[in-house]
């Protein structure tokens, strides 16, 4: 699935637990979403602004957390940390690297840092841009301001590249083990362990062996993989597929459900268009060679023959 700031992805091998998102990778959590757990990584950590986070924030490099947000926990981090302003620790703040804040941090239990601390200065970077821009006009220079502000909309904030791992959590998504809102897509990477219920306005892909202990529901197709373990119902406005060896301990409901004859469900089917099973695609060619390199395929005596 191509990444378009609004899928939720969860990478490979992500595991929830009872209170703690383990997972590989940069973390990005954007603007005014709400996460009942806590998240640990060995990548980087990035939230947005008026995010709020139950639990411990753990990684082993950078964090940086933006405007208003609220961390329920503790932070700790084995690089440098960077809070914006009124941002909110209940717990204490660990860090090895740098620490760079802003006016009116709160830290409940206080922090410690190995590298510098840097307070920043309470009046925000528009404010210098503006005085520059009055003095421009004050000295009959507006071509010089035009160029400025086109520089400014080309360049609009620092591009900062992230690991090829990732998990990205979109504008306004709440993730709970109870209720979990997407408000577009949900990808699922392989062998992960997701906990709770998703109702996702959008497509949901489910990689192989994963194992989900919750209901799924969503307003346009489901396509689960190979190996699946659903432990709940799953409830689809369009198309739901399940491929071979999965099991879903719950019911399927569909617009349209295509299903493999080596999958198991524990539930009831209901569907307006049918459903139909998935052909079972053998590849023949490359099971012959197979059993010609093993020998299955060779009878007693022919080479003798053959000679």
């Amino acid at each position: 699935m191509t990444f378009d700031r609004k899928t939720l992805v969860i990478p490979d091998k992500t595991k929830f637990e009872e209170k703690t998102i383990f997972t590989n990778g940069d973390v990005i959590i954007s603007d005014r979403s709400l996460i009942r757990f806590g998240i640990k990584t060995n990548g980087r950590i990035f939230i947005g602004e008026h995010v709020i986070i139950d639990g411990d924030i753990d990684s082993s490099k950078d964090i940086r957390i933006d405007t208003f947000s609220h961390i329920g926990g503790n932070v700790k981090s084995g690089g440098d940390i960077f809070l914006g302003e009124k941002v909110r620790i209940d717990g204490q703040l660990s860090l090895l690297g740098d620490l760079d804040v802003a006016d009116s941090v709160f830290v409940n239990e206080g922090f410690e840092a190995k590298g510098w601390i840097n307070i920043r200065s309470p009046i925000p970077i528009i404010i210098y841009i503006f005085i520059y821009l009055v003095q421009l006009l004050k000295m009959g220079h507006s071509e010089e301001i035009e160029k400025l502000l086109k520089e400014i909309e080309e360049n609009n904030g620092e591009t900062i590249p992230i690991s090829d791992i990732f998990l990205f959590i979109p504008n306004n998504s709440i993730i709970g083990i109870q209720k979990s809102q997407i408000d577009s897509n949900l990808q699922i990477g392989k062998n992960s362990r997701i906990i709770g219920n998703f109702n996702v306005k959008g497509n949901i892909i489910i990689e192989d062996e994963v194992v989900l202990f919750g209901s799924i529901s969503n307003t346009n197709n489901i396509n689960c993989g190979k190996d699946i373990k659903i432990h709940g119902n799953i409830d689809c406005k369009g198309e739901v597929t399940i491929d071979d060896n999965c099991l879903i301990l719950g019911d399927i409901r569909g617009n349209k459900i295509y299903i493999s004859k080596f999958a198991t469900i524990d539930g009831m089917l209901q569907t307006n268009n049918g459903v139909s099973f998935l052909p079972i695609i053998e590849n023949k060619t490359e099971d012959k060679i197979r059993r010609f390199e093993s020998n299955l395929d060779k009878i007693e005596g022919l080479e003798d023959i053959l000679e």
